[in-house]
Parts: C-alpha cells; structure tokens; sequence
C-alpha cells in the first residue's frame, strides 16, 4: 500500500500560494489572474503516527487558472480552475531480483474547482479584515487507472469559511504586509473536518519590483468523520491527513500588469502526506 500513499497538497499547497488578496478584497473592477504550473514527485511521505517512510515514486502535475475579480469594493469573486492534471506512480521492482512487481500507471483529468467570495468586513488604513466562503466542487477523477487508486479529485463537496487579517506597513524605506488566516473546513462523505491556518509576510523590493513572500500554514484533522483513514490510504486525497508546511515565493512585476513567479512548499511535519518538496511557476495579470 505504500506505493498509493495519500496526499491532501493538490487541495492546499496549490491553492493556498496562488491566493493574492489575503485580508484585502479587490477594488471594484480590478482583478488578479494567475496560469500556474504546479507539480510533486514524492518517494517518501508521512504515515499516520509522522514518521518517514518511502514509497514507489509518486507524482502530480497540475495546470491552473486561478482569477480573483472585484464586484464591488468590499466584495470579491474567486475561482481555482485545475483544468489539467496527470496523477502517476512509477514502476514497482524487487529491490533483490529485478523483477517488475507492479507497471506504473497514470491518468490525465481535470482537478476539483474552488468558487469563492470573499467580503471586505473591516477596511481601516491599511489594516484588513475579510471572510470567505468557499466552495470544492468534485469535478476532478476520484478512481482512475486500472485499480481505481489514481486520482486528480477527491470526489467529496467541501465548504470552506476563512477569516483573513492584513496588515501594510513600512520597513524603513521598504513597503511590507503581513497577513493571518484561519478556516474551518467542511468535508462530506464520511471526511473528518478540519482546522486550517496560516501566515505570510512580503515585502516590495527594487521600486515594487520584486516581491519575496514566505508563507507557512497547516491543516489539522478534527477525525470526526465516519470514514476510516485506512480507506483512503490508496488515493489522492487522503482522510484525517495533517501537516505544518513552509511556501517561500517570488514574484517579478515586469510592468504595472504583468508578472512572473515561482516557489516551492515542503510539508515539514504531518501524517498521511507526501515528504518531499513541491514546486510552482506562474505568469500573473494585475487588472
């Protein structure tokens, strides 16, 4: 089983750091959009007491349109479109004889949808309070390959509510925010729900042209649900998965509109979840 070990990252290590509003809903007709490359090969993971242990090569692939659009000064729309994904293991071979335990498979499917609204409640100076609620859709494949464990969705409707806080200020001569989270996650199905929380800090280099971020957030399982871990210990998306992950990024603002980024997200602790270090790319369009 170690082979098909689970993992909760396409969910939050690619949504999580393509989100560009933190506690600031956009302005009335202004937007950000993002077409990123997200992807992860993993031969080690986290089992469910968070020790290591290696698994046959697992990877996923993801292509991604990630919008936010402001309908009014206090209220945002946010989609998270994974309008490709391949999800694979390598070959399985006897580490004595040679010998071609099991072939590698892969698949190739659209992801689960995110649709968001995010609401401006508390706007003072550059201080910022807002909520979100957010929508999973299962859209994504929940069983593929030829022994159902291939996955690119989890096949479950969740609901998200966020509360962001966002704070500018200036280091200096160096224009800095920072920004906190927390959510509750409500998953169906028989998945426990969860507690989610982070924080980032950036600042605004070379005339705002350069903007490092360092991210860390986490998901904790409540393991309340009906459905065992061990039943979904062969997909994608796994039940009661934990962990504490670290997302440094960096984005180029070529001009006023458009930029360029790319960071990575390593899940420092956790359980059921994959070890290894994820990577992104992304080209961003500032309305």
């Amino acid at each position: 089983m170690k082979k098909y070990v689970c993992s909760l990252l396409f969910v939050f290590i690619t949504a999580l750091p393509l989100m560009a509003g933190g506690g600031w809903p956009q302005q009335k007709g202004r937007g950000y959009f993002k077409l990123s490359e997200w992807w992860i090969r993993a031969d080690q993971h986290y089992t469910d007491l968070g020790l290591l242990d290696p698994n046959v090569t697992n990877g996923l692939f993801t292509t991604s349109l990630y919008g936010e659009y402001g309908f009014t000064d206090r209220l945002t729309g946010i989609v998270y479109i994974p309008f490709f994904s391949r999800s694979l293991f390598n070959n399985s071979v006897s580490g004595t004889t040679g010998e071609l335990l099991t072939p590698g498979e892969a698949i190739n499917s659209i992801g689960d949808f995110d649709i968001s609204l995010k609401y401006g409640l508390v706007q003072k100076g550059s201080f910022a309070v807002s909520a979100t609620l957010q929508f999973g859709l299962p859209l994504g494949e929940s069983g593929g390959g030829s022994e159902g464990i291939l996955q690119t969705g989890d096949g479950e409707f969740n609901q998200l509510l966020q509360l962001d806080a966002g704070l500018g200020f200036r280091l200096g001569t160096i224009n800095a925010y920072s920004n906190a989270f927390v959510g509750i996650n409500n998953r169906t199905k028989g998945f426990s729900d969860e507690f989610r929380y982070g924080f980032e800090f950036g600042v605004n280099l070379f005339n705002n042209k350069l903007t490092p971020i360092m991210r860390v957030y986490g998901v904790q399982s409540f393991n309340n649900g009906t459905l065992p871990s061990e039943a979904t210990g062969t997909t994608i998306f796994a039940n009661n998965t934990e962990h504490f992950t670290i997302a440094p990024e960096l984005n180029y603002n070529i001009n006023e509109k458009w930029g360029v980024s790319a960071g990575l997200s390593k899940a420092v602790s956790g359980r059921l979840i994959y070890a290894n270090t994820a990577y992104n790319v992304g080209v961003f369009l500032k309305l």
